[in-house]
């Protein structure tokens, strides 16, 4: 079948990637895609390339998908799928492999998700919403410090504060109705803080079926020990030992099982990955918040295990069709991705710098999938982006991983890049026992 991808960055490469190796991907193009999509289309026989689709024209992308057969359209990132492009496709046949508008307010409003979770019984932190600064000023006296603070909108995995002090919390709630984060704070959700360990679980669902899809751990800040400012994701690892298969088990039951049956119940069936951050508290795990499409950099890791035919998958939830595929295997393997930044990320990333040297990493057994990069006239590679690069690779141990994506990384020519040196240092402490 001829397939469309839909995004720029290291998830997309990563898809691309995977989608790539099964016999019933005809063609590939994506849209905007980036250098590294495109040698995995040419190593593909060429069939398909990027093209740079207005994504929020939605009868444009209808177009192209008319004009080259395409029969799945892949969305990556979320933010066409919180504008509805998936219902847009839908609504001529076209099948998509994302939820629709309705549905993607699950990651579009963090107060949506969090009524959803009353509604369900789905446990998670207790929260109010808040609509102005004075409502959410007035809101503070109800909750103990350290208090979370959320961007109800999409704030590119940005618009989080763990706030340690009253006068913090304060001053993170003047920023968001400031439009600290734009339009994504016009609203606010305050949160009690989870004490706990953060991990990150995947499913796949059509509406009806789910498949569970594997764990994840990510690393949000961007130092070392975990300090600084949020990111998008500075690395990650899969799996995660730390959602044990008990603890899985009862987030597929008490989370994700109830969240399908939830949004099928409200007219808004969800069909795609749910990717659910969860918090690992002494009662059990709770909702921290879902995001509806595939992590980055967690689907790297992903897609390094995953042993099953992807594009059979996605086609299978796209359809309603789950219940009839086999269930998405992963290997026994270790992986991790390191994430090459650029220099100034998450502020304000230096762009254009070189990059050189790629197939020497990838000699030492990794994968370099590109997140920010974009190709000169002259054919070299520079960076264009806060997250550049996402240097990934596997192991029979964690630690093996850890050491293959590290050899790997110091054969990179990137002055101005710079990257986290304890990816995964909180479960190889305790691996070393």
């Amino acid at each position: 079948m001829n397939i469309l991808l839909i995004g720029s960055g290291g998830r997309e490469h990563a898809l691309a990637w995977k989608m790539a190796q099964s016999p019933r991907c005809t063609a590939l193009w994506a849209s905007p895609g980036n250098p590294g999509i495109a040698e995995v289309i040419a190593a593909h026989d060429g069939q398909g390339g990027c093209v740079p689709l207005t994504l929020t024209d939605h009868a444009a992308v209808i177009a192209f998908c008319a004009d080259h057969a395409i029969a799945l359209v892949v969305v990556g990132p979320e933010a066409p799928l919180v504008d509805g492009l998936g219902d847009s496709l839908r609504a001529v046949g076209i099948a998509v492999f994302g939820p629709g508008k309705d549905a993607a307010q699950l990651e579009g409003s963090k107060g949506f998700t969090k009524d959803m979770c009353t509604r369900a019984g789905i446990p998670t932190a207790g929260y109010v919403r808040a609509r102005s600064a004075a409502e959410a000023h007035a809101a503070l006296a109800g909750f103990a410090l350290p208090v979370v603070i959320k961007a109800d909108g999409l704030a590119a995995g940005k618009g989080v504060v763990i706030a340690q002090t009253a006068e913090e919390a304060a001053a993170t709630i003047d920023d968001m109705f400031a439009g600290a984060f734009g339009g994504a704070g016009a609203e606010v959700v305050i949160e009690e803080f989870l004490e706990g360990e953060e991990v990150s679980l995947f499913a796949i669902t059509d509406g009806n079926a789910i498949a569970l899809f594997g764990s994840a751990q990510d690393h949000k800040r961007v130092g070392e020990g975990d300090t600084g400012p949020n990111t998008g994701g500075m690395g990650a690892y899969s799996p995660a030992p730390v959602l044990t298969a008990e603890l899985e088990a009862r987030a597929m039951a008490e989370i994700i099982a109830p969240t399908v049956k939830a949004m099928a119940d409200a007219g808004m069936p969800y069909s795609g990955v749910l990717f659910a951050g969860l918090m690992l508290t002494a009662n059990g795990p709770k909702l921290i918040e879902y995001n509806c499409r595939f992590g980055d950099p967690e689907c790297q890791v992903l897609m390094m295990r995953l042993e099953s035919d992807l594009v059979d998958l996605l086609d299978a939830c796209a359809r309603g069709e789950l219940a009839r595929a086999a269930a998405p295997s992963l290997s026994a393997a270790n992986a991790m991705t390191v994430v090459v930044a650029a220099r100034g990320y998450p502020a304000t990333p230096a762009s254009g710098g070189a990059i050189a040297n790629l197939p020497a990493a990838e000699a030492h057994g990794a994968k370099v999938f590109h997140a920010g990069t974009a190709a000169t006239d002259e054919g070299a590679l520079v960076a264009k982006g806060g997250r550049v690069l996402n240097v990934t690779a596997t192991g029979a141990s964690l630690q093996e991983a850890r050491d293959r994506a590290y050899a790997a990384l110091a054969e990179i020519r990137f002055d101005d890049g710079f990257w986290r040196g304890d990816i995964g240092w909180r479960e190889l402490a305790r691996q070393a026992g």
